[in-house]
């Protein structure tokens, strides 16, 4: 530091000699093209629900039995104070949920005025697609989830995507009084 420099000049200097050195960003161009959703697993199919359709991720919790429901209504679980329904996604699809409950998880949806949980096989986190691999729905889909499937991505395993909104608002799924 020169006399004639106060301390404060030094610190700018500093800043503009590290930024000339720094390295640039990558370009965000190469994330704008991709497609994120919670990747999960019913029986043998794999799915992908849009990032902003899933509130949270849980462990299977305890539930409450609630008689005179459906068999796939597993019951109503207490999350913070407030009353989760929690349903057998696997049940529902008429799917055999599996016997590892380590592994099993309960996505949550709260869309408009419905508020539940989806209870599945298995999270298996975030996945990243590019935007320009989504295919429209093949004949591959099982009946009794297409009508909530809005695409798919091709590869090992292929991954359909599986709107939870979609779900919550189909009248099938509101009516649990068996």
């Amino acid at each position: 530091m020169t006399e004639s420099q106060t301390a404060f000049e030094l610190l700018l200097d500093i800043d503009r000699r590290c930024r000339l050195l720094a390295a640039d960003l990558p370009s965000q161009e190469t994330r704008s093209h991709s497609w994120s959703g919670i990747g999960f697993r019913l029986g043998e199919h794999w799915y992908v629900a849009p990032m902003g359709e899933v509130a949270e991720v849980l462990h299977e919790p305890r539930c409450t039995l609630m008689p005179g429901v459906k068999p796939w209504v597993k019951g109503v679980a207490n999350l913070r104070g407030r009353l989760l329904p929690v349903i057998n996604l696997c049940g529902f699809f008429g799917y055999e949920l599996s016997a590892a409950r380590k592994q099993r998880r309960v996505l949550v949806i709260e869309h408009e005025d419905t508020f539940v949980g989806l209870l599945v096989d298995e999270v298996v986190g975030l996945q990243h697609f590019a935007q320009d691999l989504l295919r429209p729905v093949s004949a591959s889909v099982p009946a009794a989830s297409a009508a909530f499937i809005q695409g798919q991505f091709s590869g090992d395993p292929l991954w359909q995507v599986f709107s939870p909104f979609a779900l919550a608002q189909a009248p099938g799924f509101l009516d649990v009084a068996a």
